[in-house]
């Protein structure tokens, strides 16, 4: 009887424990989170990609944004300036689909992206053509962006290929 007792005591603690493995709190003294206000006007990002063995093989960046709003739609107009020199630039458009939902398109997003607000997460999942190789590579993102006391956004995206993570992009945004 005791011994049985053990195990269940036992195996409960070491699910409960797995169950909040990856849980992610959301932090409630932080205003509440909103893409078109955020946004809106000037912001400045600065980030790095590091390949799936946390290694930053690939590169760093800034990128300068413009915001506008229209009351439907947010467009993002996003320049960036990779350490090897090379520019891009991705134009978002991104709509309000409830109140907490979004969804957005972009030339190199393939379909459309869904994103939805939880506090100060956002959490966001797409497909994309990235510019590797002689056709590119098609991956699949899963972005998650933190809206911080101070203003500042922190966004994490995980970069797949076939479900396997091909690379983390960590990006810093302040206003």
């Amino acid at each position: 009887m005791k011994l049985s007792f053990i195990t269940i005591l036992i195996s409960f603690l070491f699910f409960s424990f797995i169950s909040t493995i990856g849980a992610e709190p959301i932090d409630t003294n932080t205003k509440k989170f909103s893409l078109e206000t955020y946004f809106l006007g000037k912001s400045k990002a600065w980030g790095i990609i590091e390949n799936r063995f946390g290694k930053n093989k690939f590169t760093h960046f800034e990128v300068d944004i413009t915001g506008s709003w229209d009351g439907e739609i947010l467009t993002l107009e996003e320049d960036f300036l990779y350490s090897s020199g090379r520019t891009d630039r991705r134009v978002w458009k991104i709509k309000k689909t409830g109140e907490k939902t979004y969804s957005g398109t972009a030339d190199d997003v393939i379909g459309e992206a869904k994103g939805e607000i939880i506090g100060n997460k956002f959490s966001w999942k797409y497909h994309m053509k990235l510019p590797i190789g002689k056709n590119g590579i098609k991956v699949k993102l899963d972005d998650k962006m933190w809206l911080q006391k101070n203003g500042v956004l922190i966004n994490n995206a995980k970069i797949k290929k076939f479900g396997i993570k091909f690379a983390d992009l960590t990006i810093f945004f302040i206003k």
